[in-house]
């Protein structure tokens, strides 16, 4: 993995808000401030680290959320204090940060790696695209499946289900692509890239959900209903709406530590339930560059496949 780094300039200087700086992204000059501000107390990691990670990580990122609009949640005091969700791009941005217009809002573009730093700097942890891309959001790019676990439920419950979605997905010849949610659960993404639509995404997403909850209703629920939950994993369906936006892959999660919306390989699922080991499903920042630079984009496909959704009998 090539990276644009980030390029100091004038270094860093302690000044009234913390430790501020500049720094040269992709041909950009941008100002960083606070760096030395910790949004993580549990690890003591940094607004400079996470600033870091994203400047690296950005070869991989920004293709997931070019052309999209972009939710920010920002945590300016870290991810134990207040946080807010941020949808109009801020009137302050740089000329070269575009926005994309959704009903009366104007989210911020993701186009280049110094936008994801620019956003960084305003302590926007958290990144959360849309399912469809510039020129038409009316058409999602992919379906997405949220597998979101009920204590005593974990990531491991969300691994069986994962694999009993990916199995009705492959009847029906679909290819599924897997990530971590950052936090407790698991995503599976279908890659559609043609003419689809929510109208059709929509219910197909639900269907699936149905009827994984019809055979396994001692683990699956496809509904909302937070007394039914215990023990069980949602498969949350309702992401695949125009006003609803998912976690992005390789976003950092506002968590007691710093980890990172993953992408795994199906035999990483499989290895980590065959082991009951919830860790191998778990990772933190470094880990994400680590095997970003060892093996590439694992979700690199779920932009260019192109797979059409079947008809649904009715």
């Amino acid at each position: 993995m090539s990276s644009p780094g980030l390029v100091p300039r004038a270094g860093s200087r302690a000044g009234p808000a913390g430790a501020v700086g500049t720094a040269e992204v992709g041909g950009r000059k941008l100002n960083l401030s606070n760096l030395d501000k910790v949004l993580w107390p549990v690890t003591g990691t940094t607004k400079g680290e996470m600033v870091s990670y994203y400047a690296q990580i950005a070869p991989v990122l920004v293709p997931h959320l070019a052309g999209r609009a972009v939710t920010l949640k920002r945590y300016p005091d870290g991810v134990e204090k207040g946080s807010f969700y941020e949808k109009n791009c801020p009137s302050h941005k740089p000329p070269w940060v575009g926005t994309v217009k959704m009903g009366d809002v104007n989210y911020c573009l993701v186009e280049e790696p110094a936008a994801l730093v620019w956003l960084a700097n305003l302590a926007a942890i958290e990144l959360h695209p849309t399912l469809a891309a510039q020129p038409d959001l009316g058409s999602p790019t992919s379906v997405v499946f949220d597998l979101d676990p009920g204590a005593p439920a974990d990531v491991l419950t969300c691994a069986r289900v994962a694999l009993l979605v990916r199995g009705v997905l492959e009847r029906l010849h679909l290819q599924a692509w897997v990530k971590t949610s950052g936090s407790k659960g698991l995503q599976l993404y279908v890659p559609l890239n043609s003419e689809a639509t929510y109208e059709r995404s929509t219910p197909f997403a639900k269907a699936v959900a149905q009827l994984l909850e019809k055979r396994h209703p001692e683990l699956v629920l496809s509904y909302q209903l937070r007394s039914a939950r215990a023990g069980k994993v949602l498969i949350d369906w309702s992401q695949n709406v125009a006003s609803k936006t998912t976690v992005s892959v390789y976003s950092l999660r506002a968590r007691p530590e710093p980890t990172v919306s993953t992408p795994v390989s199906w035999d990483e699922v499989d290895n980590a339930l065959a082991g009951g080991d919830a860790s191998h499903l778990s990772f933190q920042w470094a880990d994400v560059l680590d095997r970003a630079r060892r093996k590439g984009d694992l979700m690199a496909e779920v932009l260019t496949r192109r797979q059409e959704l079947p008809e649904l009998s009715s």
